[in-house]
């Protein structure tokens, strides 16, 4: 059954993203809401964030625990559909990036840069000072926000059900929505010890759903980075997994320098084909497991 949940939380969630509907960051930002204020010289502390979102996944595990335990484990399973729902998904993707697209083959930079800064990390805005860097940025975001709103929480539901799903998503708002800014690097640190393990598996999926040869020569290096971040390691293996220079613009650029107009809609077309096929490999092993006994 965890296949069966996952794959159709999953398929629902694709399509409220298309439809661009049910945000799970807003109600992440409601909830947090309550701890706008706080006495001076306590913006940095993190337990209450850690409580609000550990309390609950404790209750969750206590609740798949009981139901186990009397025999109607059978009754989580749409809990725990409607639970996946709300901790995946990243709608709001569709329509800038269709638009940075157009932009960008009009060779209108300027418009390109209007129509996603707001998806753009604060502290990387000022280094879009050209389009490769801008384009470079725009790819990592996106490639990590699929990552933590999707394979992150698929990797955790099926290693620790919905409760090690929920506690890991909610760090991740904790980073990300947490009212005081002074709290959140703490919150970033703990969600890179989470994603450490995930975003490797995922930098070697895309050797097995890309160019292989190519991750081989270049992305399967990160394995070994310990100290990589996140970002780090999903680019550098998906720009090896990629071909055709997808994720490098200068040399694209020098290459093929009469489609460069077409250069941004093609990167970013490949980085999604890429993270589509890593997420049919990673339903087909959980499928596997399945099969085997595992799960």
């Amino acid at each position: 059954m965890v296949l069966v949940v996952f794959l159709l939380a999953y398929l629902t969630r694709r399509k409220l993203d298309a439809a661009n509907a049910w945000s799970g960051d807003s109600l992440w930002r409601a909830a947090f809401r309550a701890n706008s204020k706080v006495p001076a010289g306590k913006e940095s502390v993190k337990w209450k964030g850690l409580v609000m979102v550990a309390v609950p996944a404790a209750l969750l595990a206590a609740g798949e625990w009981y139901l186990g335990e009397v025999g109607w484990r059978m009754a989580a399973y749409p809990l725990e559909f409607v639970l996946l729902v709300m901790l995946m998904g990243a709608p709001g993707w569709r329509s800038p990036l269709e638009a940075y697209s157009a932009s960008w083959a009009r060779g209108d930079m300027q418009a390109a840069w209007h129509h996603i800064k707001d998806f753009l990390p604060a502290r990387e805005r000022g280094s879009a000072v050209s389009p490769d860097e801008m384009h470079l940025i725009l790819s990592r975001t996106l490639m990590v926000n699929i990552f933590e709103r999707f394979f992150l929480v698929a990797f955790w539901y099926v290693v620790g059900g919905p409760a090690a799903a929920f506690l890991v998503r909610g760090v991740i708002a904790l980073r990300d929505h947490w009212p005081q800014a002074a709290a959140r690097p703490g919150f970033a640190m703990l969600a890179e010890v989470l994603n450490w393990l995930p975003s490797r598996i995922l930098s070697f999926t895309f050797g097995l759903a890309g160019d292989l040869a190519g991750w081989m020569s270049e992305g399967k290096r990160v394995l070994a980075g310990l100290s990589l971040k996140t970002d780090q390691v999903l680019m550098a293996a998906a720009n090896g997994a990629l071909t055709g220079y997808a994720l490098d613009p200068g040399r694209f650029s020098q290459i093929h320098p009469d489609e460069w107009a077409n250069y941004g809609r093609r990167s970013l077309e490949a980085t999604r084909d890429l993270l589509n096929r890593s997420m049919l490999v990673w339903i087909c092993v959980l499928a596997l497991l399945v099969i085997a006994g595992v799960l």
